[in-house]
């Protein structure tokens, strides 16, 4: 058995558009290790929601997958019928989206709706009602009986992302991709469900992978952290790692741009110049090139190699070997 609940590699996932096929993932590898949380953050464009899509296997129609595999407890998800991913879906592999208000159906209460995600469970409907009341009051919930009789409007929007996640993990998967699920919150109500998923997982002992553009978030929450950037992946380790000694130049840029970093008052936040390239024509070389300070004259010509940096610490980058 893999020390992996979740092994991609090599994946590739294209676009046909009428401008051309878009690259929108190029040769993706990422674990994520039994009992941790990985995070997955990239500027907008990045692919983190095509990564998403192709690992819960509803990508768009005009979709195709040239290379690749998604070892989800050692079996190819890629290789599955629509049936046999619905069984997944739902039970051993669960996902909480970004805008909860979004996610709940307005007009059900929350215990209909609790104890519908538990069809596939050979309980009585008691039983699923309790459940559904466990799962309230383990996020946090107060007199989780009487709100399960209540609808989606008479919460907040944190308590809807609570109720989310409570739904996310009633059938105990053992995968969590959590979508940006903090986006949607304001600030203190983004510590608190980084502080729920945490002690959620702990208690539960599930994987999360963790999407985000939110580097404090990461550092907070995560054990791994993975960039992304124009479909690629340019850097993986542990979180102490990446963010102590980062070593692509976009991962510094990304954390220079932290608004947590900045020391002096301004009127204008750090940005990275340039702009992410036309994945249609993706460039030669190194993707970044365009918009690095130090590049070198083989990023306009060749692919950089990912290559071990530190132990545990991976980075594709031609300037680390120079």
């Amino acid at each position: 058995m893999s020390d992996h609940v979740l092994s991609i590699k090599d994946l590739s996932v294209h676009y046909e558009t009428n401008a051309g096929v878009l690259q929108a993932l190029r040769h993706i590898n990422l674990d994520v290790p039994k009992g941790s949380i990985v995070g997955v953050v990239g500027e907008s464009g990045c692919g983190k929601s095509t990564l998403i899509s192709s690992i819960i296997r509803l990508l768009a129609e005009n979709a195709t997958v040239p290379n690749g595999s998604i070892e989800f407890e050692d079996e190819d998800l890629l290789k599955l019928g629509q049936e046999e991913m619905r069984a997944i879906r739902g039970s051993a592999m669960s996902i909480v989206f970004q805008d909860p208000m979004s996610t709940l159906n307005p007009v059900l209460s929350i215990g209909r709706q609790m104890v519908d995600v538990q069809y596939r469970d050979n309980k009585t409907y008691a039983e699923k009602l309790q459940r559904s009341k466990e799962m309230l009051e383990s996020v946090g919930i107060p007199d989780p009986a009487g709100r399960l009789k209540q609808f989606p409007h008479e919460f907040s929007g944190g308590m809807q992302q609570r109720i989310s996640i409570a739904m996310a993990l009633q059938a105990n998967p053992s995968l969590l991709i959590a979508d940006e699920p903090t986006t949607a919150l304001d600030a203190t109500l983004e510590v608190q469900i980084v502080h729920l998923l945490k002690e959620l997982q702990k208690n539960m002992g599930c994987s999360i992978l963790f999407i985000s553009h939110h580097l404090g978030v990461i550092a907070e929450l995560c054990d791994f952290v993975v960039v992304m950037y124009a479909g690629e992946v340019v850097e993986e380790g542990s979180v102490r790692d990446v963010f102590y000694h980062p070593a692509h130049p976009y991962t510094r840029k990304l954390l220079q741009c932290d608004p947590a970093v900045i020391v002096e008052k301004s009127r204008h936040l750090p940005t990275i110049p340039g702009e992410i390239p036309n994945l249609i024509e993706v460039p030669r070389g190194c993707v970044f090139r365009d918009r690095c300070d130090s590049a070198l004259a083989q990023c306009a010509t060749q692919v950089p190699e990912w290559d071990e940096c530190q132990t545990g610490h991976f980075v594709s980058c031609h300037g680390v070997d120079s």
